[in-house]
């Protein structure tokens, strides 16, 4: 103390700390009545600002008070400086948090804005937060007069070390940043890779990515794995994708009969059934004469990767349905069993039960059509 304390003192500092936090709550009051007002807007911006307003405002209102409360008082030179430092480092950390925080979602906005879908890529919005975070501690040393030249030299040598003990590690990040710079493969896509696994892509972090089953399980597959496995994408080159049917008529149908019905069906089922492109043209492609009837090819088409089960779901039973109505058969399979009797040797060439006495007995066994 340069001087003995007065009664204006106390009154001037109680002054200043009660302004401070009279600043405090005032501001969390009208931040929150602008974060309500915020959410109602299209724009997102709006709401990372108030955000990051939340977090400064408070901080530097409580800074601002405790400063004045400190130039009130007869400090001496050098607690005056250690309290000045110490409000710097405080308003330098909550500012730091602040930047941290808003470049995180404006890079995870920007993200979302491209791809177009509703997960997430945190391997780019982790690696802008520890660098924001990063070089606000450095700033903050920087300001205490903590030289960080020597600093950045320890880092630079014990870098290597890290990179061989985090080789694995590093692998994964660097092939994450690799995927999604691509765009091969981004969150909301379906993948199938060539060891079998498929889903939807949840997220690309800094060392795996989550999939997604059909029955909600996740598979959690390493960067560099994905990055090196042979993978069909589903939603590349564009979200839409073509379905094949197959399908079998009796070798008595007429196929021109076959064909109008089927791409009646068809056509009805784009048009009526949810995940269906009602302005595609289906097709019926001939392909096999087949061990039980004439084989052939429904080509649809559907949304995205899922919509493809419900799409079949009602193609069947509406074809099924118009077939019978139509009356043209769909095939029962047709077996022949050789029946071989006990102790009997096969003899090598065509031979008849008649040409060889004692042989097995040859009989046909088939399923009987029945009239839809």
């Amino acid at each position: 103390m340069t001087r003995a304390l007065t009664l204006h003192d106390l009154i001037v500092v109680c002054a200043a700390l009660a302004g401070g936090l009279a600043m405090v709550l005032l501001s969390r009051m009208a931040l929150r009545w602008l974060g309500e007002r915020a959410r109602r807007t299209r724009w997102t911006g709006d709401d990372i600002i108030v955000d990051a307003l939340r977090t400064i405002a408070p901080w530097a209102s409580l800074v601002a008070g405790v400063s004045g409360a400190a130039a009130a008082l007869p400090l001496t030179r050098a607690i005056d400086d250690s309290v000045h430092q110490v409000m710097t480092a405080v308003l330098i950390l909550a500012t730091t948090i602040a930047v941290a925080r808003v470049v995180a979602d404006l890079v995870r906005n920007q993200a979302l804005s491209r791809s177009g879908v509703a997960g997430s890529a945190t391997i780019f919005v982790n690696i802008t937060r520890i660098a924001v975070l990063a070089m606000g501690v450095l700033i903050l040393l920087e300001t205490l007069g903590i030289s960080i030249a020597p600093l950045l030299t320890a880092l630079g040598v014990g870098g290597l070390a890290v990179a061989l003990a985090l080789q694995d590690t590093l692998a994964n990040l660097f092939a994450g940043v690799h995927i999604l710079a691509s765009k091969t493969v981004q969150p909301g896509h379906y993948i199938r890779l060539g060891s079998g696994e498929e889903g939807y892509v949840v997220d690309i972090n800094w060392r795996n990515t989550t999939v997604r089953q059909l029955p909600d399980n996740l598979v959690i597959i390493p960067n560099a794995k994905l990055a090196g496995a042979i993978t069909t994408n589903y939603n590349q080159p564009e979200e839409q994708m073509s379905i094949m049917i197959q399908a079998r008529v009796d070798y008595d149908s007429d196929l021109e009969q076959v064909e109008r019905v089927s791409l009646d069906v068809a056509e009805e089922v784009m048009a009526e059934v949810s995940g269906g492109v009602p302005d595609h043209e289906p097709a019926v492609r001939f392909h096999t004469f087949g061990e039980a009837g004439i084989d052939f090819s429904v080509i649809l088409r559907v949304q995205e990767f899922s919509d493809q089960f419900l799409i079949k779901h009602e193609f069947l039973k509406r074809l099924h349905q118009r077939y019978r109505a139509e009356g043209i058969e769909i095939p029962l399979p047709v077996r022949t069993v050789v029946l071989q009797q006990p102790g009997q040797i096969p003899l090598p060439g065509p031979r008849t039960p008649e040409a060889v006495p004692g042989a097995g007995v040859k009989s046909s066994v088939s399923m009987s059509k029945t009239p839809h």
